[in-house]
């Protein structure tokens, strides 16, 4: 191949090469530009969502925030409902209240108006009868204001009353003066003047601190307090003394009269409160007594028993002492219970019952069959002795008459 068909093939590959370098330029270039389109696409995209979520966020919180106004604004107006609704109940509970408010205001105000022109008749400037007239009058109310709040924390409140008092008859007095001279013509309006304070005072005494006193009941349970902590001191004088040593041994307070009188009982006793080692053997003795009586209750006439078995019920301490009915081995109803079914007939029994031999050798324990059924409450019958021994019924008869005349001669 020649030279210059080699140098034009060159330029032609030359030329061919910078075609496809500028067709490869132009497609980066336009691969370029579609990438930055989408990106912007895409940049818009997001500003706009941006833009939505932010306009959905403010709205959001713009019905948050009317919410939240109208929450309160609603709460505002049931506050102010409530306070309506207990200022009217208030008013309907307490009508003498704002009768009481409404006649101390129409009682104080003429008696400061009456006490500075008092104080400025007797060539006292303007300002300082003032100051004057509100020291009585107020003073009297500051008094009696501290003399609530000490009753209201559990102080004694009578020196307040007594300064309250005091203070309002000074103001009493310069009103009542200055009616005198004010109004000659009518002397009865000094009177109402100087009344004024002290009516004043008085509602409010009778309103707050229980001028009334007690109620009758209330007098009449401590009338009764001190009579019972007399008789009591009176009738047992030293388990009131050792009642006084142990609450002086205790710290102060923690023994009240009550705990100490029964614990100083049961140290000097022995027993429980208003019981003794002597009551408790006068009862013992009693009911002994009774039930050797009630042993015998088949032997006597029913009316006897049942006046005997009326007269058992009178214990006056049934939750110390057991019944005296039971102690004496014959229950409150004993004679009424249906009889048990006789024992089985035994081999050694006859139709003709035991011996006198066989019922003698028998006594022993027909005596303890009998302490048995004492100690169970019982009544000693023939059948609770039958039922004990298994014997015959005849025979349990003929045992619990020996039994009975037997205890009787024990007791006796």
């Amino acid at each position: 191949m020649s030279y210059r068909e080699e140098r034009r093939a060159d330029q032609v590959a030359a030329a061919e090469q910078a075609r496809e370098d500028k067709r490869l330029m132009l497609e980066a270039q336009l691969k370029a530009k579609e990438i930055e389109a989408e990106q912007k696409r895409r940049d818009a995209e997001l500003k706009a969502e941006q833009a939505r979520k932010d306009a959905e966020a403010k709205r959001r919180q713009e019905q948050a925030d009317k919410k939240a106004r109208d929450a309160q604004k609603a709460a505002r107006k049931a506050a102010k409902a409530a306070k309506r609704a207990k200022l009217l109940r208030w008013l309907k509970a307490n009508p003498a209240t704002l009768f009481v408010a409404f006649v101390m205001v129409a009682s104080i105000v003429p008696a400061l108006i009456s006490q500075v022109g008092a104080l400025t008749g007797a060539s006292v400037n303007g300002a300082m009868a003032a100051l004057l007239a509100a020291m009585l009058e107020g003073g009297a109310w500051a008094i009696t204001f501290m003399g609530k709040q000490a009753e209201d924390a559990g102080r004694e409140p009578r020196k307040y009353r007594i300064a309250t008092w005091l203070t309002a008859c000074a103001a009493a007095a310069v009103n009542f003066w200055h009616g005198l001279e004010q109004y000659s013509a009518h002397p009865w309006v000094a009177f109402v003047l100087g009344g004024s304070s002290l009516f004043a005072i008085y509602i409010w005494d009778l309103k707050t601190h229980g001028s009334h006193g007690k109620t009758k009941a209330e007098k009449r349970e401590e009338k009764a307090r001190r009579e019972h902590a007399a008789a009591r001191r009176k009738h047992h004088k030293e388990i009131a003394a050792q009642a006084d040593r142990l609450k002086s041994a205790m710290p102060y307070g923690a023994l009240d009269d009550e705990l100490a009188f029964a614990a100083a009982w049961r140290i000097t006793t022995g027993a429980e409160p208003a019981m003794s080692a002597e009551l408790y053997a006068q009862a013992t003795n009693a009911t002994l007594q009774l039930g050797a009586a009630f042993e015998l209750g088949e032997h006597v006439r029913p009316e006897l028993l049942e006046t005997g078995l009326k007269a058992a019920q009178f214990n006056p301490f049934r939750e110390i002492a057991q019944k005296a009915t039971t102690q004496a081995g014959i229950g409150l109803y004993g004679s009424q219970e249906s009889a048990p079914k006789p024992p089985e007939k035994l081999a050694g029994d006859t139709p003709s019952g035991r011996s006198d031999e066989e019922l003698e050798a028998l006594l022993p324990d027909a005596l303890a069959a009998a302490a048995e059924l004492v100690a169970e409450g019982a009544q000693i019958s023939a059948a609770g002795l039958a039922k004990k021994l298994t014997i015959r019924r005849e025979d349990a008869k003929k045992l619990r008459d020996r039994v009975i005349a037997e205890r009787k001669l024990h007791v006796a």
